[in-house]
C-alpha cells in the first residue's frame, strides 16, 4: 500500500484537527516556559540541562518559481521503509524495580527476555502517580495541569483536549484499543479510536480492582488484532493491563508461590500479567504485520509498599510512584540501555515519528526515535510529574534537575532530595542546602509561571476546600 507524501499527510491531518488546534494555542506558552528553564544559566550544573519543547516542522527556505514548479510536478519519493505500526502495552501499577532492572525475583520472564531485544530506559518517569492523570498525560503529550478536566478523582476529559488517536486517525491510521477497567469507559480517553472495547462483565469499584482480567485482555486483544479491519492497513493499537493494581491476588494455577505479604501477592500478579502478555506477543509475532510493528511497553505509574509510610498509589508523588519501566523494540531500533531521564511526555511524539508523521503542535514532548535508532543521547531535563488537586488528591509536584529533586506540597512547602546519593528520598536537604534549594526553586518557578495551567471544572469540592469551576474548553473566538 502506497503512502502519501509527508506534506500531503500533514495538510490532511491539520485540516482534520484544525478546529481543535484553533481553539487551543496553549502549547506556545508551554514551549516558552520550557525554553526558559533550558536556558537557565549555571556555569557548571550537575548535568547540562535542556528541556523538552514541542517539535515544530522547520520552515523551508524560499525557492524560485521554476524550482517550485519542478518540485510540485516531481513524483513523491519512495518511503524509506514500509509504514510502521505501533503496539502500545501499558501495565497498571508496574514498579520500576523489575527483574531486568535488578529485582531478584523472576516475576516477569517474558518481559525480561524482551528487554534484551529493546531499548530500555532505566530512568523513565510517568506524568503523575495515578491513572486518571498519567494516562491522559501520555495520550496527549501534555502535563496534566494543562489539560481541560473535571475536578473529580476519576477525572473526565472533554473534546477540547487533543488526543494522540485523533491525530493518527486524521492521518488515516486505524486505531484500536481494549481495556480491563470500567473507568476507561467514562474518562474520555477513547477520543479518536475506531475500535474501543472493554473486557465484558466489568463492574466499577472506586476503591479497588476486584476483577482478574489478564487472560480476558489477551483473548480480546488476539480477537481484535486478527480482524483485517483493524490491521489491514497502518494501525495503532493500545491495551492497558490491570492485574498488578490492588487487590493483589495469588494465581496458584499459573504463578510460583512468593509468599503472603502485599509485595509477594503483587509479584504473583505481575507474573500472571507477564504470562498473558507473553501469549499476546507470541500471537503477534506470528502475524504478517509484526515485521513492520514497533512495540512499546510501560506503566501508568508505580506502586508503594511502605516507602515513606505509604501504600498503593495516587495522593503523593514519590519516585516509587512515578519512576516506571519503559522499553521499546521493533524494526530499525538498536537495543541498548539508556540512563538519561525520560518523561512519558515524549511517548505520543515518538509514536507519530515512528509511524512517519510530522510533529503535532499541541504536543509538548519530543520524539525519542533518533536515539532509538542509535543516535547520541541528549539531556532532556527538567523532568516534571504532578498531581493536580481534585476531590481526593492534594496538589503535589516533583521537579527533577540534575542530581536533585524538588518536591512541592500544596504549592507552598518545599523539600529537596539528592537522587544520586539518596534514591530512596530519605533525607530532606531543604534546610542544609539552601543555595541549591533556591536554584532549583527558581528553575521550577520559571516553568510554572508561564506553563498554561487550567483549573478543573465540574463543580467538585477540591481536597483543599475550594470548588472546581474552571473552563471545560478554550474561550470562544472573539470573546
Amino acid at each position: 500500500m502506497s503512502r502519501p507524501s509527508s506534506n500531503r499527510r500533514f495538510s490532511f491531518a491539520r485540516c482534520a484537527v484544525a478546529l481543535n488546534a484553533a481553539r487551543r494555542r496553549r502549547w506556545v506558552l508551554a514551549s516558552c516556559a520550557l525554553a526558559v528553564v533550558a536556558c537557565k544559566t549555571d556555569p557548571e550544573p550537575p548535568h547540562p540541562t535542556s528541556a523538552p519543547s514541542p517539535s515544530v516542522p522547520s520552515v523551508a527556505p524560499s525557492v524560485s518559481a521554476s524550482a517550485a514548479a519542478t518540485a510540485a510536478n516531481a513524483p513523491a519519493p519512495e518511503a524509506a521503509h514500509p509504514p510502521r505500526n505501533v503496539l502500545l502495552l501499558t501495565i497498571d501499577s508496574l514498579r520500576a524495580d523489575m527483574p531486568w532492572a535488578g529485582y531478584p525475583r523472576a516475576i516477569a520472564p517474558n518481559l525480561t527476555k524482551l528487554a534484551e531485544q529493546s531499548v530500555v530506559y532505566n530512568n523513565a518517569y510517568a506524568l503523575s502517580s495515578y491513572t486518571a492523570k498519567s494516562v491522559a498525560g501520555f495520550l496527549t503529550s501534555r502535563y496534566p495541569s494543562t489539560l481541560y478536566r473535571t475536578g473529580y478523582f476519576f477525572a473526565k476529559y472533554p473534546k477540547a483536549d487533543l488526543f494522540l488517536a485523533e491525530v493518527l486517525k486524521a492521518h488515516g491510521v486505524r486505531t484500536t484499543a481494549w481495556h480491563g477497567h470500567k473507568y476507561f469507559d467514562t474518562a474520555g480517553f477513547e477520543q479518536g479510536f475506531d475500535t474501543w472495547q472493554l473486557v465484558p462483565g466489568l463492574d466499577f469499584n472506586p476503591e479497588t480492582d476486584e476483577a482478574i482480567t489478564s487472560q480476558a485482555m489477551t483473548e480480546l486483544g488476539m480477537k481484535l488484532l486478527r480482524k483485517p479491519d483493524n490491521t489491514g492497513k497502518q494501525f495503532f493499537a493500545w491495551a492497558h493491563y490491570m492485574d498488578p493494581h490492588d487487590q493483589y491476588n495469588k494465581h496458584p494455577e499459573a504463578s510460583p508461590e512468593f509468599g503472603n505479604k502485599n509485595r509477594d501477592r503483587y509479584d504473583n500478579e505481575v507474573y500472571y500479567t507477564d504470562l498473558w502478555l507473553g501469549k499476546l506477543l507470541t500471537f503477534a509475532r506470528e502475524q504478517q504485520w509484526w515485521k513492520d510493528t514497533v512495540l512499546i511497553i510501560s506503566a501508568d505509574h508505580g506502586e508503594a509498599f511502605g516507602e515513606h509510610g505509604f501504600y498503593k498509589h495516587a495522593f503523593e508523588i514519590w519516585d516509587v510512584l512515578t519512576h516506571v519501566p519503559l522499553m521499546i523494540s521493533g524494526p530499525g531500533i538498536t537495543p541498548r540501555r539508556i540512563d538519561e531521564r525520560r518523561s512519558h511526555l515524549d511517548l505520543a511524539p515518538t509514536i507519530l515519528d515512528v509511524m512517519g508523521f510530522p510533529p503535532e503542535h499541541e504536543f509538548m514532548g519530543k520524539s525519542l526515535l533518533p536515539e532509538l535508532q542509535g543516535a547520541a543521547v541528549e539531556n532532556r531535563e527538567p523532568i516534571l510529574s504532578e498531581l493536580t488537586e481534585d476531590s481526593h488528591n492534594p496538589l503535589r509536584r516533583s521537579f527533577i534537575l540534575g542530581d536533585y529533586k524538588l518536591m512541592v506540597f500544596d504549592g507552598r512547602k518545599f523539600q529537596l532530595y539528592n537522587l544520586r546519593k539518596d534514591p530512596g528520598e530519605l533525607t530532606d536537604l531543604a534546610d542544609t542546602e539552601g543555595a541549591k534549594l533556591a536554584e532549583i526553586k527558581q528553575a521550577y518557578n520559571k516553568l510554572y509561571e508561564t506553563l498554561p495551567v487550567v483549573e478543573p471544572y465540574g463543580g467538585a469540592t477540591l481536597k483543599g476546600g475550594g470548588s472546581s469551576r474552571g473552563p471545560s474548553g478554550p474561550p470562544a473566538a472573539g470573546k
